[in-house]
């Protein structure tokens, strides 16, 4: 298939690469110039505009959004309403909030475009390669006719058809909610250890738990590799920053009056980190890095 890729940061170059390696056509655009640079070379078509993007799309155009949440999606999507056409088909693959993709679903869909809210896991490297991604939208059969793409660029099962507009989004907030509960108890874990009365190898530990323990899992193998990098973490410091949706997953717990301690637990531990060091917010700030690219402070 032939689509637009608007948004060339960290996870829409490796998308892009990704969806080139699956022989899709991809249509690149961005505003920095380095960044369409670089798509090119990966062998996609860049666009000098947003319009000119879209002019080189196929008679049905599909357009993948990757970009911050706020206003950079929400701009992009009013311009899109206006330069798409009926049938046209646009897919938000950022960590929008679930109400503004309810929002941008009623945008699209009075100009008469398919709208499809596409949460996206995996961080960087999947979604270069065997990535996971949690797709709403109202008409399945338009999802239907995109299926391909997504049965090429994710892992096997790792894609879902999560039904209406805004399901999708919704999926991966709670989602993003459950990683930071795990997050902080694997940091709680390693920060019981630091101040132990042993001498533990913070590498070797994460190893043998990522090896047949019932705590093993992605995450582990992402606390191993940070502590390959750094013994004891101790270039960074413990400022655990936080994307919004462990918050947004707070917010709807508390109006569904749905008890959820431990997500609540993390979120406020995340607060607490940018008040002081702690190894804890070392572990988390060093396994966001490790998946997602996001920035340490380092000190």
């Amino acid at each position: 298939m032939k689509l637009a890729m608007i948004g060339l940061g960290k996870m829409g170059i490796n998308l892009t690469e990704n969806l080139i390696r699956n022989e899709h056509q991809v249509v690149a655009f961005d505003l920095n110039e380095d960044s369409k640079k670089a798509a090119e070379k990966l062998g996609a078509e860049v666009g000098t505009s947003l319009e000119d993007t879209i002019s080189k799309l196929d008679e049905t155009k599909i357009v993948w959004v990757m970009l911050p949440a706020g206003k950079p999606t929400n701009s992009t999507i009013d311009q899109l309403s206006k330069l798409l056409n009926k049938g046209d088909i646009v897919i938000d693959g950022g960590n929008s909030f679930y109400e503004d993709s309810l929002r941008h679903n009623e945008i699209l869909k009075a100009a008469e475009i398919n709208f499809f809210d596409c949460g996206t896991s995996g961080g960087m490297s999947g979604a270069n390669r065997d990535g996971n991604f949690m797709i709403g939208g109202d008409d399945k059969q338009v999802f239907e006719y995109i299926e391909p793409i997504f049965k090429g660029i994710s892992q096997k099962d790792g894609y879902l058809y999560t039904g209406k507009a805004g399901s999708g989004h919704y999926l991966k907030m709670v989602h993003n909610g459950i990683e930071y509960g795990m997050m902080q108890a694997i940091a709680e874990g390693f920060d019981v250890l630091e101040h132990s009365k042993f001498d533990y190898d913070n590498e070797a530990v994460a190893k043998v738990w990522s090896n047949g323990s019932v705590i093993r899992g992605w995450l582990m193998e992402l606390a191993e590799s940070a502590f390959s990098k750094d013994a004891n973490l101790d270039e960074i410091k413990g400022v655990m920053h936080s994307s919004g949706e462990g918050k947004w997953t707070l917010d709807e717990a508390l109006k569904e009056q749905v008890p959820t301690p431990v997500i609540a637990l993390s979120l406020m531990m995340r607060y607490r980190s940018m008040e002081d060091d702690t190894f804890t917010g070392k572990v988390v700030a060093a396994l966001r890095n490790e998946f997602g690219g996001h920035d340490v402070d380092k000190k």
